[in-house]
């Protein structure tokens, strides 16, 4: 469970200078793109061991030396780079080494899929998150297009910015999927239903993994066109089913038949009322022997403060882009919302992948 810092706690003198670095920020992370683009943290992490001279950099990525040496200035006093002396060499030649949180940057999966959704995907359209506190709305759409929500429209971002949105939702549930299959096949079921199935990966490793069983996907039209397509391309076709629904409609129906409805990062892509209309239509569709199986990643179930910083930094994305009024949720608020409608719960297991929580559910006694 994360540990909230306690107030109070920096002197004035870190708490000024951690004051600086929030009102320099978008400065940082520009840079700090500026530095990746041009080459020339890959350049100095390729030299790593003995480090590099301005001029080296200069000639290696092609731009001014007043360009690098105003990147590399501010990158020192940002923790990404530091200088050492040769005795042999002149005391005015610094050579340049990347730290360690370049080094992550560079070469660590979440940091780079998190900095590229941010630089590609995020970072413009974060200007309008006042307004959309104000409003409720995903005011920062407005970068794209004109729409209200973003998730009808997601082929239609740009190939980079699509890229960059898929990597990182990909990215957290691909590493809970491996580990989850076995708790979700304990029951051997014959019959699943994957609902807000977004591109089918999930089903797809469902598929893989049992060669009986049947997968059913409902969503949103646009998004089981793209997820038959993959699951054709991977030869899979003939035990999987398309459903397509509204699930934040009170009268939809399930697909019928399944011994397991499991919804993956799905529900966090509500708000709370909404969340209510979609498990009470599951609790109302099921029966006594089915299960309902949800994966999610609840901010305050975190073993570590950067996963529950990263997570809550991802509400602020459904807010300003998704649809105005979802975030990830802490773990007692969204399980009042599974016992409000009608489900109980069974069994939760934490720490799974990344920080994911699994919740067993089944249609509560009445």
């Amino acid at each position: 469970m994360i540990q909230l810092p306690e107030q109070g706690e920096l002197s004035a003198v870190a708490a000024k200078s951690m004051a600086q670095h929030i009102a320099f920020s978008p400065y940082i992370f520009q840079a700090t793109a500026a530095l990746k683009d041009l080459g020339i943290l890959q350049f100095i992490d390729k030299n790593r061991r003995k480090g590099v001279l301005l001029n080296d950099i200069v000639d290696a990525v092609k731009v001014s030396e007043y360009g690098v040496s105003v990147l590399l200035d501010f990158a020192l006093t940002c923790g990404l780079i530091t200088i050492t002396h040769e005795e042999s060499e002149p005391k005015d030649l610094p050579r340049y080494r990347i730290t360690k949180v370049a080094f992550f940057l560079l070469h660590d999966e979440m940091s780079v899929v998190n900095f590229d959704f941010t630089q590609h995907f995020a970072y413009q359209g974060l200007a309008n998150l006042t307004e959309s506190i104000k409003t409720g709305k995903p005011e920062g759409l407005k970068m794209f297009g004109d729409w209200p929500t973003l998730y009808p429209h997601l082929p239609e971002l740009p190939n980079e910015t699509r890229a960059s949105w898929f990597a990182f939702d990909h990215f957290y549930s691909d590493h809970a999927f491996d580990e989850i299959l076995p708790l979700v096949f304990a029951s051997k079921p014959k019959h699943i239903v994957d609902i807000g199935g977004n591109t089918g990966r999930f089903s797809t490793k469902c598929l893989q993994h049992d060669s009986e069983v049947q997968v059913t996907i409902m969503d949103l039209p646009p998004q089981l066109a793209k997820a038959q397509q993959n699951i054709d391309q991977a030869g899979l076709s003939e035990r999987f089913h398309a459903f397509p629904c509204d699930m934040l409609d009170p009268n939809q129906v399930l697909a019928a038949d399944a011994d397991v409805y499991w919804m993956s990062q799905f529900l966090d892509c509500f708000s709370e009322p909404q969340i209510k209309v979609i498990l009470s239509n599951i609790a109302k569709g099921i029966s006594g022997q089915q299960k309902v199986l949800i994966l999610e990643t609840f901010w305050d179930a975190q073993k570590f403060d950067a996963a529950a910083f990263s997570l809550n930094a991802t509400s602020l994305y459904f807010t300003c882009f998704a649809n105005g009024n979802s975030r990830m949720y802490a773990a007692d608020k969204f399980k009042a919302l599974v016992t409000a409608s009608g489900l109980k719960i069974e069994q939760q297991i934490d720490n799974i992948g990344l920080g994911h929580s699994l919740l067993v559910c089944s249609k509560a006694a009445k």
